[in-house]
């Protein structure tokens, strides 16, 4: 909590982007209905500001010490540093897969500007 204020204080006052403010969050979903599904309830809870999907990604996998392949649908979340934890609980708790595919990278570079709109659609109301 104190990063964040930190990271917010630091970027109001110079103007600039502090590399880690923000995220991309990655989750495969086994069909697109179940990704449309995700992806709204995430933008509509404020935990995204943004939402790519991208149909049809080639998976390979271990599973129960098979190789599995699979169809499935990827999901691009671009939401705050700070949301990632709580974001994660989210599809964990709706995702079908047993062990989802969660994870986030920091956005390291970008436009100023496309990061204060992404600060401006995960703002609480």
């Amino acid at each position: 909590m104190f990063r964040t204020l930190s990271l917010r204080l630091h970027s109001a006052v110079t103007g600039s982007y502090v590399s880690g403010t923000y995220s991309i969050v990655f989750v495969n979903c086994p069909n697109e209905q179940i990704a449309r599904d995700i992806a709204r309830a995430s933008l509509d809870k404020k935990l995204a500001a943004s939402v790519n999907i991208l149909p049809k990604a080639s998976s390979l996998y271990f599973w129960n010490g098979e190789i599995e392949e699979a169809t499935e649908i990827l999901l691009l979340i671009k939401t705050k540093t700070s949301k990632v934890h709580v974001l994660s609980s989210y599809i964990r708790l709706v995702h079908p897969f047993e062990i989802p595919e969660v994870f986030s990278l920091p956005m390291d570079q970008g436009d100023v500007h496309y990061f204060k709109w992404l600060e401006e659609g995960v703002e609480e109301d």
